[in-house]
């Protein structure tokens, strides 16, 4: 998994609430077991006509936020079904991180074992963050996650709190498998030893 440390970039204002993952990534995109791809099918229902052509009022369509390595969103981000899919959308369209006052729980977890920080804030941080992106390309965030901070283009900087094996393990890069790895020694010699003690097994 790519490590999470520092990111600037582009905030996308994205002013709904409840964004469940059908909203995310559309069950037709859901045939694939590939983690790429999928940016396209990111908010699809939302992002295109019904004749294939973008929709020009959709955030992401628009010509600051095509780009955009951060997403600002309402309450209740990524409820809904507990599709995986639904995260690596985002990570193939390139957000990084997304901001909002609460998340779903699964969503939630989703995010940490595939790279992308969820970062929890206040209505009132909120709403200052939406005010910095509303600014469009002009105005970037920037995360530092080993300070756990959100500075903003004017300077200001926001503290935000994470768990800390989930804060250890973005910035180490370590999904599951490469936390089972880390105790690949402690494996092969439990396996060495039960060969042994029950070489039947």
């Amino acid at each position: 998994m790519e490590k999470f440390t520092t990111l600037d970039g582009v905030a996308a204002p994205l002013k709904i609430v409840n964004v469940d993952t059908d909203m995310i990534i559309p069950k037709q995109y859901l045939k694939t077991i590939k983690r790429t791809g999928l940016g396209t099918g990111l908010f699809s229902e939302m992002r295109y006509k019904d004749d294939g052509s973008e929709n020009p009022d959709f955030v992401l369509n628009q010509s600051a936020y095509r780009h955009a390595k951060i997403l600002v969103a309402g309450d209740n981000f990524g409820c809904g079904s507990s599709r995986e899919h639904a995260p690596w959308a985002l990570n193939d369209f390139g957000i990084r991180c997304v901001i909002s006052t609460s998340f779903a729980d699964i969503f939630y977890n989703n995010c940490f074992k595939n790279g992308i920080l969820p970062i929890v804030v206040s209505k009132e941080d909120l709403g200052k963050l939406f005010d910095d992106a509303d600014r469009g390309a002009n105005a970037t965030l920037s995360i530092d996650l080993a300070a756990q901070t959100i500075r903003g283009p004017d300077g200001g900087t926001l503290h935000f709190e994470i768990d800390p094996f989930r804060k250890r393990c973005l910035l180490e890069g370590l999904d599951d498998i490469g936390l089972t790895l880390e105790k690949a020694e402690h494996i092969v010699t439990y396996e060495g030893r039960k060969a042994v003690e029950q070489p039947w097994l």
